[in-house]
């Protein structure tokens, strides 16, 4: 091999992941993949916007629900700024792809949300499952969906969610395939971090929750479950999607699953409010 494509290689090995920030910063020029994998450590957000008559049921919707609805960080009413979570995050333009509900019917996917700000929308960001894999990376667990580039699988549960006002509905959970030996191992990890779902809801047969099909998400793509494996299911912040398909506002803007808010916090800093 030419030895000016080893050196660079070897340079590679030693380039700095991107902050948040930076990522943010790319998302916002118009990069429009999916978040698994990027700014590994810092935490990530699902993000439900509401208008202001409906805010404060749905805050205490995430405050009765907190594994699957973590509630990180929240604007003023009219603001698209979260300064709690970054100092220039603008939730208008800072997510590669936003879903666009009317009546609790999904309208279309939209890359920027400027021309559909309103101003007395309230921002809701929701912590994601995507903050704590660079920890299960760190302690020797492959995340396979990051490493074959893939949007994490998600599955409708029968768990059914604490309803609040007009909000109520099955929890949604991620899923990652484990040995037995490495979910526990991931247990432990995530429970010392609430503001990313905290520790799994269920390990290994999926029907005990309502799912007929693993290999069949309801969002994102199938994970390939090998033998020795289960599968480990944790809350999902795609949650409040199907509470918003049941309480019905005119209007709701929320990510695209997979597709997620950057925020300059340090996954285990993040704390619920």
């Amino acid at each position: 091999m030419d030895n000016a494509v080893l050196a660079d290689g070897a340079r590679n090995q030693h380039v700095a992941p991107r902050t948040a920030r930076e990522d943010r910063l790319r998302i916002r020029a118009g990069y429009s993949g999916n978040t698994s994998g990027m700014a590994p450590g810092y935490g990530q957000g699902n993000l439900v916007v509401l208008p202001r008559d409906w805010a404060d049921d749905f805050k205490r919707y995430c405050r009765a629900n907190t594994t699957p609805c973590p509630l990180i960080g929240m604007t003023e009413p009219g603001s698209s700024l979260v300064p709690m979570l970054g100092d220039d995050i603008d939730l208008r333009t800072d997510l590669p792809r936003y879903r666009v509900w009317k009546v609790g019917v999904l309208e279309r996917e939209v890359t920027d949300i400027s021309n559909l700000w309103q101003d007395d929308f309230v921002g809701f960001v929701i912590g994601c499952s995507l903050s704590f894999e660079f920890a299960l990376q760190q302690a020797g667990l492959a995340v396979r969906h990051v490493d074959e580039e893939k949007v994490v699988p998600m599955y409708r549960t029968s768990l059914m969610t604490q309803p609040v006002g007009a909000f109520s509905g099955p929890m949604i959970v991620s899923m990652r395939p484990y040995s037995p030996e490495q979910a526990a191992i991931a247990t432990e990890i995530c429970a010392k971090l609430p503001g990313a779902h905290g520790a799994p809801v269920h390990i290994g047969d999926p029907s005990a929750i309502g799912i007929a099909d693993v290999n069949t998400p309801d969002e994102g793509e199938p994970t390939v479950i090998e033998a020795g494996e289960v599968p480990v299911f944790w809350g999902c912040g795609v949650t409040p999607q199907a509470a918003v398909m049941s309480a019905r506002p005119p209007i709701c803007i929320t990510h695209a699953p997979g597709y997620m808010l950057l925020c300059d916090q340090l996954t285990e800093d993040l704390r619920l409010i």
